[in-house]
């Protein structure tokens, strides 16, 4: 029998038709791009053998269902928001700077928008309202309450935490930001020109492209590994110990150490190429010298940013540090040979215009509402003093109007250590830890007795929280409640709970690709 083939187009028809999907040209041009499916070429036009695209979506429909049935069947599907593509995901402002554990802004859209749909039965909130997110985390509660036409107030322990929350929805003078930009970025430029890791740099970029398209041609090597033509294990190893002879060679060419000794056990001496830490010191000198106290902080959040994707680790392991990386390395997320980084002009700049795009379109869909996000224990912080020293006519109208309710993430017990997923901004800014207030933290692990201490801190921030809101309030909380607290926790706080939706969560920044959902738990004041 001859065997069928499509174009990408009919491809796509294909599989909308007989798998009842959704998908674009782009999801079959990716499937190829990753050694996912095959493209085969007559008379210069791409084809795609029928048989492999149809056991591709069967295989991934079997995924599904298994999916399904390891979560359950009480799940609201329609929170999962899988519809939606990715930069409709991270829009705008959401994606200045990578943060471990935030929610997707459709969530707080749904819950806090007053049109209903699906099984939305209720009007929780109201343009004009104001809602209080009592750990603040990246501040996406505060953007999309400014969006929907709502005040919002955030807390957050961490410092880093309220900078971050507060530059997303502050106004700036985007002319003079680029303007800025464009200054340090020439001043950077011309700093490292002349610099001998800039040569060797690429010198080395090139020693490993040429390595790659020799040993990691793709799609086609990603198509003989997942079909058992090759063994990934064996190969790359053997490949990383005959091009680190060559990285070696380089180096003493150059007179150059990656593996510089230096006695100080900082995080940013241990976690960043000699080249990347000097780059980092001279932008951190040029962004103090900018006047502006908006536009500097701008440029920290920028160099955050940047210093972050320039660690010296793996990029599958940006998210999760495990040992510096130093030499070129087998990379399982790019299916090729990666290396280090010897200079982080490229990403600083990618970045900042990045950073200054974003705030562009945020500018556009801001309502005059009110956002503020302030550092401070949520168990115990005295909210409207606070806000009368930072803004009395927020502390006015917070006193008077009270807030409507509360949206929020709590940490998930045991999870993530919140200051430390952001060490080198700490360092590089001096900004104050205060890890031993985090509610949860990783490093207490998931004990009996932390579970119970979790339950009482966060009773404690509801408590707390009342304080400042309507008597006939909203209360939703985001949570991954494995361990059945928040029933405690309600009890504790005088609360009761209304309604539980689960949802599944379809979209992790993790590397952790398991089934996994959560719940968005609505608490009521008790009778």
């Amino acid at each position: 029998m001859d065997e069928i083939y499509f174009s990408i187009e009919n491809a796509v028809d294909y599989v909308n038709q007989t798998f009842n999907k959704n998908i674009s040209q782009g999801n079959i041009t990716y499937l190829i791009k990753y050694g996912q499916i095959k493209k085969h070429s007559s008379a210069g036009q791409a084809l795609i053998k029928k048989i492999e695209i149809q056991n591709y979506y069967e295989k991934n429909q079997k995924e599904e269902d298994h999916w399904k049935s390891k979560v359950g069947n009480d799940l609201n599907w329609e929170l999962a928001f899988n519809e939606l593509k990715e930069f409709e995901r991270t829009k705008h402002v959401h994606r200045l700077h990578p943060y471990k554990g935030k929610f997707i802004p459709q969530l707080v859209e749904y819950f806090l928008n007053e049109q209903t749909n699906g099984l939305k039965k209720e009007v929780y909130f109201h343009p004009g309202d104001i809602v209080i997110d009592p750990f603040c985390g990246s501040g996406t509660t505060l953007v999309q309450a400014n969006e929907l036409g709502i005040n919002s107030i955030g807390i957050d322990i961490s410092e880093f935490n309220t900078l971050m929350s507060n530059i997303k929805i502050g106004t700036y003078d985007l002319v003079l930001l680029q303007t800025t930009i464009n200054q340090i970025t020439k001043n950077l430029k011309i700093n490292i020109e002349s610099d001998p890791w800039q040569t060797f740099d690429v010198e080395l970029a090139k020693l490993v492209s040429e390595y790659n398209k020799k040993y990691f041609p793709t799609p086609e090597i990603l198509y003989r590994i997942r079909n058992g033509e090759i063994n990934l294990p064996e190969y790359s190893k053997t490949k990383i110990q005959e091009i680190n002879i060559s990285f070696l060679d380089l180096q003493k060419k150059h007179g150059l150490n990656v593996k510089e000794v230096n006695s100080n056990k900082s995080f940013i001496n241990k976690w960043f190429t000699p080249p990347i830490k000097s780059e980092i010191i001279f932008l951190l000198d040029q962004i103090n010298k900018v006047n502006d106290i908006e536009i500097k902080n701008v440029l920290r959040l920028i160099l955050s940013r940047t210093a972050r994707s320039c660690r010296a680790t793996t990029h599958s392991d940006l998210a999760t540090l495990l040992e510096p990386i130093l030499e070129p390395y087998y990379c399982f997320k790019h299916n090729k040979i990666c290396k280090p980084l010897f200079s982080l002009s490229y990403w600083w700049e990618f970045y900042a215009n990045d950073t200054v795009k974003r705030l562009a379109q945020f500018a556009k869909i801001k309502t005059s509402t009110t956002q503020i996000c302030i550092t401070g224990d949520s168990k115990s912080i005295n909210l409207l003093e606070e806000l009368s020293k930072i803004n009395p006519t927020y502390y006015f109208k917070l006193k008077a109007q009270k807030a409507k309710g509360i949206f929020t993430s709590p940490p998930y017990v045991g999870l993530i250590d919140y200051h430390e997923q952001h060490a080198y901004a700490y360092e590089l800014f001096n900004i104050t830890r205060r890890d031993e207030f985090e509610i949860g933290p990783q490093s207490k692990g998931k004990s009996i007795q932390s579970r119970e201490k979790y339950i009482d801190d966060i009773s404690s921030v509801l408590i707390n929280t009342k304080k400042y809101l309507q008597e006939e309030f909203e209360i939703f909380i985001v949570a991954n409640d494995n361990y059945n607290l928040y029933p405690k926790i309600a009890e504790k706080s005088n609360l009761v709970i209304v309604e539980e939706f689960k949802r599944p969560v379809l979209y992790r920044t993790e590397k952790d690709k398991s089934t996994y959902s959560e719940k968005v738990i609505h608490l009521r004041n008790k009778g």
